[in-house]
């Protein structure tokens, strides 16, 4: 009888040895426990909700900035190619066989829209600081209602846009 290389004794003892002594620390497996409503996750519609309209988009690079171009050039020599994905190639394609001073009217535009991002953005957090030190003022209660679990996200927004609006009515009748 052939034995494998490198396993060892196959006897019975050999196997019996390698058991655990203490049978008694294993314990029988438990159900999982559920989860609370209340520590539940959120799901991809619930985190969506939380995204602010009114916070600028971030700029494009300066690859995407030529891809604007590119893309109306090949429309217009390529009218019966309506594939997203072959306007992108080609586009990847140019923009790598493109010399840095091509490249560099891109890289320009990319550059002016990034500090006009810059711009916007610091604009928008300080509005939303200003908001946020507004926020304080209201009561335990308001807030309470506002992140309760169990609502719907449709009733939080609802509820979100509801203390907005006091908020800024509040604003207006301050002045």
């Amino acid at each position: 009888m052939k034995s494998a290389k490198g396993k060892g004794p196959t006897k019975k003892g050999t196997r019996e040895a390698l058991k655990p002594v203490d049978d008694r620390k294993l314990g029988k497996r438990k159900a999982p426990v559920k989860a609370d409503k209340s520590s539940k996750k959120l799901t991809k519609k619930e985190k969506a909700v939380k995204k602010d309209p009114n916070k600028p988009k971030r700029p494009p690079s300066a690859f995407f900035v030529f891809l604007e171009e590119f893309r109306k050039v090949y429309k217009q020599e390529h009218p019966n190619v309506k594939a997203v994905s072959a306007v992108g190639k080609a586009g990847g394609e140019k923009w790598k066989s493109l010399s840095d001073a091509e490249k560099a009217p891109f890289e320009a535009k990319a550059a002016k829209r990034k500090a006009d991002y810059e711009k916007q953005i610091s604009a928008y957090n300080k509005k939303q600081e200003s908001m946020a030190d507004d926020g304080e003022e209201e009561s335990d209660r308001s807030k309470s209602e506002v992140n309760d679990d169990e609502e719907d996200s449709e009733e939080v927004s609802n509820l979100n846009f509801a203390n907005w609006l006091l908020k800024l009515f509040l604003k207006i009748n301050d002045m």
